[in-house]
């Protein structure tokens, strides 16, 4: 994949952040019968059914890191690594098997948070758009471009793209400066003066900047309540 998929891949993590506005306000979880028929449409190929099974499971995401991580003082952070996991569950699920999505996307949820702690042991981990996550049943590496990108096709490149050229322009027009400093290094996108940096996490930007991490977590969710303001305007 180039480095443009690779962008329009951060920027489509970002876009499912604009769904929700905070940990207790996450879109209600679908019906059995409404979970069936997203089911089936993503079996088809849907990609709109996908993204709608991930938005309206990002409160199981929260539920995992409430539970399990009580004491975490990232949270913010973990609900954002977990989110990667639900999004790989969305993509590998069979419903052929007869089991729950939300049972299948659990364990995928924590396997991913509980992969992020097992690297931070050895290492300060940051997270590549390209670095190997994990291995499959044949021994080929997973990344994060694989798992959120998986069968893109020509068409939906280009209606992302178009939503990103959008985005862009809110985070030029709707944010303050550092709003618009916050965003970029939060998601890893150009800012106005030319500078990209890889993905952040709020404590590595509060380190950076010299602020606390709970003003960072702050200003975060304005600007994005900003910008989610400006697509439903549009």
């Amino acid at each position: 994949m180039d480095l443009l998929l690779i962008k329009l891949a951060l920027q489509n993590l970002l876009f499912f952040g604009l769904h929700f506005e905070g940990k207790n306000n996450f879109p209600a979880q679908l019906s059995r019968k409404e979970e069936e028929e997203c089911l089936k449409k993503i079996a088809e190929g849907d990609t709109e059914a996908r993204d709608k099974l991930i938005v309206h499971n990002l409160r199981l995401v929260a539920y995992i890191v409430n539970k399990k991580y009580p004491d975490c003082k990232d949270a913010d952070d973990l609900v954002s690594i977990g989110t990667i996991g639900l999004i790989r569950a969305a993509e590998t699920f069979d419903s052929s098997q007869n089991n729950r999505f939300s049972t299948y996307a659990s364990r995928c949820i924590d396997n991913q948070i509980k992969m992020y702690f097992r690297k931070i042991k050895h290492k300060q981990t940051e997270l590549y758009i390209s670095e190997p996550l994990e291995s499959d049943a044949e021994g080929n590496s997973l990344t994060i471009e694989d798992i959120i990108s998986s069968d893109i096709n020509v068409e939906k490149t280009a209606e992302l793209k178009i939503e990103s050229e959008k985005l862009y322009k809110f985070i030029l027009e709707e944010l303050d400066d550092r709003e618009r400093e916050i965003i970029c290094k939060r998601y890893g996108i150009a800012n106005v003066d030319g500078s990209v940096c890889k993905p952040m996490t709020q404590r590595e930007i509060a380190s950076n900047l010299g602020i606390s991490r709970s003003y960072i977590s702050r200003i975060e969710k304005k600007a994005l309540e900003k910008l989610r303001a400006g697509f439903e305007k549009k």
